[in-house]
């Protein structure tokens, strides 16, 4: 029920925005068709009561997901850029399918009610359980773009900017987390696995983040961001602190999808703009912006709200969910049952000690990255042009207003799930909703972990999360120069380690490198010229016709017209019979 609401609440506003956003694009039906069926697959993954028919919505959001990045399909690279997402999707599913036929094949049952009552028959830490839950981590890796499967989600802003929001925030990338809440019972009883899915998303917090330090397209830093939030939630689910990493998936929600539609509001105004002034150039990049606080005051305002909830400054949302998350793995890091295993050979609370220090390092990059991109668009002189500027201004209300829905919901999202420790209204409220469905779950992995001193050690893990936030806004409001960027065709390309994040370590490169082109080449000369063209054209169709022209051939030069030689030809023909059934003594 959470994720429907999240669902269907923030997808509406979506939609109402993408009424003004698409207004004048010329596949508009075929936009709402896709974003609708979207919704619908999205829907039905979750309310599906069984594994297959959640794979159906599964498979159904990897479709729309296809349909909607390519979009404008007319240009290649947005072409290409749905196909890198479907192709990507489709290995990590294979996980998830391996996963449900070690299900059947162990427990006869792939409904939750009957996994959760026949989980006891499979041996807690066993190898087939944690086969199981690492399979359906592979199906999320794809789904909810973890290392090393990341690599379309950044490719995905190739669509129209709501249905970024919508893959982004509300529907798609998410699936993973809620799968890994929903299997929580397995999980649980998989210590190593859970492991792998908090080492794995700690891993892609700090990567992504530090690769959204140096994008100039304000949708790729958004993209980035998702990411690195990605891996929080992950981290969340991985040490059993599943209620934190649905609640961050909830707030995130909120944040993501402002930060999206009003960067769809950016882009819409500066669209406008260009297409007044016949200007070309690139309406995305932050350094064709600029000082676009003056023309934008609403949006300006309310970007910076979910700016400060994805920094986790409190009151605002991102606040509440991040730092229970983090204050878990924390805690977890004494007497649950990760502490006690091992991880790769290492200890279980030694690799919790390191998930936090990578949760509070990619909580810094976030607060810098995002102060960043807000600096160079709204703060400083415009570089968007000065005949633009004339043109510059507020998108309509049926854009902005759904922006203002989700700034409130960014503010005071936090609510929802308010921590014993700062009793401002009911206490828990979303952990109690969930205790049917991860109560169990939480309880056994937590075991006797001791709560001591809690309020001391809570009090002190708040205080560090917020240091950590101040001091990255901090550094990017002190450190960064705006008045100093100039526009993006008369900027120098970047050198040393600074071109290294704007290239993403290059590893689209290494992909494209280790596995595309070996790929594509094998295709090219063994599948295409050897087996279709060689054998199959060149051996089977073609060498049967040449076959059969040449007994063609052979036969009509029996057919010469002269009656002696078929009298000949007859003549030999009886004595070869006759000779063949008689018999010599």
């Amino acid at each position: 029920m959470v994720m429907v609401l999240v669902i269907t609440g923030v997808g509406t506003l979506i939609h109402i925005f993408s009424v003004g956003y698409m207004q004048d694009d010329p596949g508009y039906p075929r936009y709402f068709a896709y974003l609708n069926l979207f919704v619908f697959f999205m829907l039905l993954l979750v309310l599906g009561a069984n594994y297959p028919l959640l794979f159906v919505g599964w498979e159904g959001v990897g479709l729309c997901s296809y349909l909607l990045i390519g979009f404008w399909f007319s240009e290649k690279a947005n072409a290409d850029a749905g196909k890198k997402a479907f192709i990507v999707n489709r290995i990590g599913d294979f996980g998830f399918l391996v996963a449900m036929f070690l299900l059947f094949a162990n427990l006869g049952v792939l409904d939750f009610a009957g996994v959760a009552e026949n989980a006891s028959r499979l041996p807690v830490g066993g190898a087939v359980v944690t086969a199981i839950c690492l399979f359906l981590f592979l199906g999320c890796t794809g789904k909810s773009a973890q290392i090393p499967l990341y690599v379309w989600l950044p490719d995905a802003m190739a669509g129209p900017t709501p249905v970024s929001a919508l893959i982004h925030a509300a529907t798609m990338v998410t699936a993973g987390v809620y799968l890994v809440a929903r299997s929580s019972l397995l999980f649980s009883m998989a210590p190593v696995a859970s492991l792998t899915v908090a080492a794995v998303g700690a891993m892609t917090a700090l990567f992504a983040a530090t690769i959204g330090l140096k994008q100039w397209d304000i949708k790729k830093v958004l993209a980035y961001s998702t990411v690195s939030q990605l891996g929080y939630m992950f981290v969340g689910v991985g040490v059993g602190a599943y209620t934190a990493g649905v609640f961050h998936l909830v707030t995130h929600a909120f944040f993501k999808a402002l930060l999206f539609l009003g960067s769809g509001s950016v882009i819409f105004a500066m669209h406008r703009a260009y297409h007044a002034t016949h200007n070309h150039d690139d309406a995305q990049d932050m350094r064709n912006m600029g000082g676009l606080k003056k023309f934008m005051p609403v949006t300006w305002t309310l970007m910076w709200i979910a700016t400060l909830a994805i920094a986790g400054i409190p009151p605002f949302s991102g606040f509440f969910s991040k730092d229970e998350i983090l204050g878990t793995v924390f805690t977890r890091a004494h007497g649950s049952t990760l502490a006690e295993a091992t991880w790769l050979g290492l200890p279980g609370s030694t690799v919790l000690y390191v998930v936090y220090v990578f949760g509070l390092s990619a909580a810094l990059l976030t607060a810098i990255y995002m102060t960043r991109m807000m600096i160079y668009t709204f703060h400083g002189p415009n570089r968007t042009g000065e005949q633009e500027q004339t043109h510059l201004a507020e998108a309509p209300w049926i854009m902005t207003g759904p922006l203002v829905v989700l700034g409130i919901a960014s503010a005071i999202g936090g609510w929802l799930n308010l921590p014993e420790l700062i009793k401002l209204g009911p206490t828990d409220r979303l952990a109690h909703w969930l205790e049917p469905v991860v109560g169990a779950a939480t309880a056994r992995i937590a075991g006797g972990e001791g709560h001591g001193g809690a309020e001391v050690n809570e009090w002190m893990l708040i205080g560090i999360a917020v240091a950590i936030a101040v001091a990255g806004i901090t550094i990017a409001l002190t450190r960064l120069k705006p008045a100093a960027l100039v526009p993006k065709k008369q900027d120098v390309p970047s050198t040393g380690f600074a071109r290294v994040l704007e290239h993403k370590y290059f590893i689209d490169e290494a992909y494209d490198a280790a596995i595309v082109q070996p790929v594509e080449k094998g295709s090219r000369f063994v599948l295409w010229k050897g087996v279709d063209v060689g054998l199959i054209d060149g051996l089977f169709v073609n060498g049967s016709a040449m076959f059969a022209r040449a007994m063609g051939w052979m036969g009509s030069q029996l057919q010469s017209g002269q009656v002696g030689t078929y009298a000949w030809v007859l003549l030999i023909g009886v004595i070869a019979l006759l000779g063949a059934f008689t018999k010599y003594r």
